[in-house]
């Protein structure tokens, strides 16, 4: 029996534990109940399991019946602060939480895969390593499971890791994209605390506005990474937050703002950084006020190896023929799984997963409270993942590498 036949006959069992997954979301690096439903999912396998210290990762490490290198499979598993507004029978039952992004599917489809790859295990010409992983949302889940010796958990480090993401508009349910290169962008924030001098609103000239000041520096930041970027390797810099003052007619003493900052390589992630900081200190110079100005340091880039990512392409179009594409562009968003990738040649790919009867175009994104997953796509998360490792494995047994 193929992997995808086996994964279907499977598919009652994938709905109810991402049902399950999707009553009781978790947040964090902290996530006891998501932790405890995957160990019961993969209870009686053959799998060597370590628990995180720091964090409610598993790890798991399916030895396979001959000697050969390791592979690494991925699953997110943390949701998001997001209030659910859907109308399901397993909608979620934590307040204020959802998993909006789809996390519970991908835990779902690389237990499935376990089960896949556990049935099979003789064959396998080396180890795989099934990396069930808190805190992606913000809170460098990946990092810490490193940091705890997860790409060390066979012995050796893995000769190729993959990772997959689904998506709730955009792409057609069933149909795969990726791509060489950057596939997602980095991610961090820069803040600014404008320092003035308080006044009456009726005498501006006698005080420092940090408002008008900061609002200028809000547009020369636009205009400096139109005139300073290369619109072919791109930077975006979006203030999402801007607070000072308390009343119409005080002029405070300060204003500070946040702004996202996404790039895509890193010459322009180091270049933007400093640029963004010469910017607000002269404009603050101009105005005669001083400006606090900082960078906290998110995800970078997620760069698929080309040869990972071709052999996905092909494994893809072997299981599921005429439901993969090369995507045309990078996306914007963000991804920890960027850690690995750094370390170990790989390639992430996305699955469309928009239930039937919605418009692609307008139906409601991940992260959204309405973000919706059609479950019929986890059968074939699962197959992939144990394709992926699989065919890895025979390809490396055979000298061919990815």
């Amino acid at each position: 029996m193929s992997f995808t036949e086996a994964a279907q006959d499977m598919r009652d069992e994938l709905v109810r534990l991402r049902h399950s997954l999707h009553t009781t979301p978790e947040i964090g690096l902290t996530l006891p109940r998501t932790q405890e439903k995957v160990l019961a999912a993969l209870d009686g396998l053959p799998l060597e399991i370590t628990l995180g210290k720091a964090l409610s990762s598993v790890t798991a490490v399916l030895r396979g019946g001959r000697p050969g290198p390791a592979v690494l499979l991925r699953g997110d598993m943390d949701a998001l602060p997001v209030a659910e507004r859907n109308d399901l029978p397993y909608i979620s039952r934590i307040e204020g939480q959802m998993h909006a992004c789809g996390h519970d599917l991908h835990t779902t489809m690389l237990a499935g895969a376990a089960h896949l790859l556990s049935a099979r295990r003789e064959e396998l010409a080396g180890d795989v390593i099934f990396m069930f992983q808190p805190g992606e949302e913000g809170q460098h889940g990946a990092r810490h499971m490193i940091e705890e010796g997860v790409l060390d958990a066979a012995g050796e480090r893995p000769v190729a890791a993959y990772g997959m993401h689904v998506v709730s508009s955009l792409l057609p349910t069933g149909l795969f994209a990726s791509r060489p290169g950057p596939i997602m962008s980095a991610a961090d924030v820069f803040a600014a605390t404008v320092k003035g001098r308080g006044g009456h609103g009726s005498t501006p000239h006698l005080a420092r506005d940090p408002i008008q000041a900061g609002c200028e520096m809000v547009t020369a930041m636009q205009t400096m990474v139109t005139r300073t970027f290369d619109a072919f390797d791109p930077v975006v810099v979006s203030v999402g937050s801007f607070h000072g003052g308390s009343t119409d007619n005080v002029i405070p003493d300060e204003a500070r703002f946040e702004a996202t900052v996404r790039t895509f390589s890193a010459g322009n992630r180091a270049l933007v950084k400093r640029r963004l900081t010469q910017v607000v200190e002269a404009v603050a110079a101009a105005h005669d006020l001083k400006v606090e100005a900082s960078i906290r340091m998110g995800y970078p880039v997620t760069v698929n190896d080309a040869a990972e990512t071709a052999f996905t392409a092909g494994v893809v179009g072997d299981l599921f023929e005429g439901r993969y594409i090369t995507a045309p562009n990078p996306i914007m968003g963000s991804e920890d799984f960027s850690y690995v990738l750094e370390q170990v040649p790989g390639a992430f790919v996305f699955l469309g997963a928009c239930p039937p009867g919605r418009d692609l175009a307008t139906a409601p994104y991940n992260h959204s409270p309405e973000a919706l997953f059609d479950d019929s796509v986890l059968p074939d998360g699962a197959a992939l993942y144990a394709s992926l490792a699989h065919r890895r494995l025979a390809a490396a047994d055979a000298g061919l590498g990815g």
